[in-house]
């Protein structure tokens, strides 16, 4: 797989951005007061099915592991509504960036560090290349922390039996790039297309805000995201961020 050029688009004036971060900023904070909302009387429901589970514990009745079972489920419910929500307000929370100058190598690095018995669990092999000469870039690194570990989740799933996961650097017109490259199964064309939309997923359970959180992130940094995939034959994901 080769890395394809990135569609040309006309800059956003400052007037323009200023607008765009502005309308954004309020849906951002409308969406995420009504996922606070709905989490509040969540909350209350999962501990009372607890304290119900604890009743029920109590009782001698030949109905209880029925009784139990369909209490247990209700609990799963709850905590993927919980789980879906968390995602929703971590990525309505995407906005505002605490940027720094760093170099990319050094936060890829610590993140391999921290990530490698994760991936020695899932029999992934990790294969680093950087760029020595690369240059700094403003980068929120607990923003790039988080589009790392999606990804890097993302490749587990790709690979239930293990494989080989590359991480190369390198720069180019004034730009950083981080490929992230799996042996994996691939994605279809038809999938691929839709990849960064948000609530859609192909995985059982999935919330579907995974990647397009990550896309968000990278958005928000003036950087870009592409993919490329064939079935079969793996997965390259292509960041891009401007040099300082």
């Amino acid at each position: 797989m080769t890395r394809s050029s990135a569609i040309n688009e006309s800059p956003l004036s400052v007037e323009e951005r200023e607008k765009f971060e502005a309308q954004y900023s309020e849906i951002a904070t409308l969406a995420g007061g009504l996922a606070h909302e709905i989490k509040n009387p969540l909350s209350t429901m999962s501990l009372n099915l607890e304290l119900l589970t604890e009743d029920l514990e109590t009782l001698d009745v030949p109905a209880k592991h029925r009784m139990l079972k369909k209490v247990e489920n209700v609990q799963k419910e709850c905590k993927h509504l919980q789980d879906i929500l968390d995602a929703f307000l971590q990525f309505a929370r995407v906005g505002k960036l605490a940027l720094s100058s760093a170099n990319l190598n050094d936060l890829v690095s610590d993140f391999i560090d921290f990530f490698r018995p994760q991936a020695r669990d899932a029999s992934i092999e990790i294969s680093p290349h950087f760029d020595a000469d690369l240059p700094q870039v403003q980068i929120d690194q607990a923003l790039f922390r988080q589009v790392l570990m999606n990804l890097a989740l993302n490749v587990i799933q790709a690979m239930p039996a293990g494989g080989l996961i590359e991480l190369q650097t390198s720069h180019k017109d004034g730009m950083v790039y981080l490929d992230i490259i799996d042996n994996g199964k691939g994605i279809d064309e038809k999938v691929k297309s839709r990849i960064f939309d948000t609530f859609f997923s192909t995985k059982p359970g999935g919330n579907g805000l995974g990647l397009p959180t990550v896309k968000k992130i990278i958005d928000a940094h003036h950087g870009t995201i592409e993919c490329e995939s064939e079935q079969g034959r793996g997965t390259r994901f292509t960041i891009s961020f401007p040099v300082c």
